[in-house]
């Protein structure tokens, strides 16, 4: 859903760097999968195609925050169903 958003720090050779994957339109959403060493955040729409995704070695990775949309931002008659 829009305003879903990631943040993750990375340790980028002793300078920390922070990159942020942002749900950019309505329906979309932010996916995080750890795989073999990876970690991989991506943008998907609703029908579960990614749109874009950032790849990350999670020996680098010193912080991954997740940050669902503000449930409190709907509008009436939005509630899920």
């Amino acid at each position: 859903m829009k305003g879903d958003r990631v943040e993750i720090v990375i340790d980028a050779g002793g300078t920390p760097r922070t990159y942020e994957v942002r749900a950019t339109r309505a329906g979309r959403r932010v996916e995080v999968e750890t795989r073999r060493g990876m970690v991989e955040v991506s943008e998907v729409t609703r029908s579960g195609s990614p749109v874009r995704t950032a790849r990350f070695m999670s020996s680098r990775i010193l912080a991954l925050v997740e940050h669902p949309a503000d449930e409190g931002a709907r509008r009436p008659g939005d509630e899920p169903g």
